[in-house]
């Protein structure tokens, strides 16, 4: 338990923090995850295009490593490539 006041608002804030980056960490999983099930070439790039704004979003946040969200975005987008080849 904290003893002091300031260390009773930083759990606070450790608390809220914890909280709004697993959201935004389990909300670019679902969509990198979106975009690995699209089976189709123009669905897999509508869902890739969400996907690299919500990467992007939590890497300039600090919510995960910018290399992190370049890697994901390059593996994702050899998968699109991928599908339009196929078809």
């Amino acid at each position: 338990m904290p003893n002091h006041k300031s260390a009773e608002k930083r759990v606070r804030q450790s608390e809220k923090r914890a909280k709004y980056n697993r959201f935004y960490k389990i909300k670019a999983k679902r969509a990198m995850k979106d975009v690995r099930s699209a089976t189709s070439y123009s669905e897999a790039l509508e869902k890739f295009k969400l996907a690299t704004r919500i990467l992007d979003k939590i890497a300039a946040r600090g919510i995960v490593h910018k290399n992190y969200a370049a890697n994901h975005k390059s593996s994702l987008n050899k998968y699109v490539n991928s599908l339009q080849q196929a078809s």
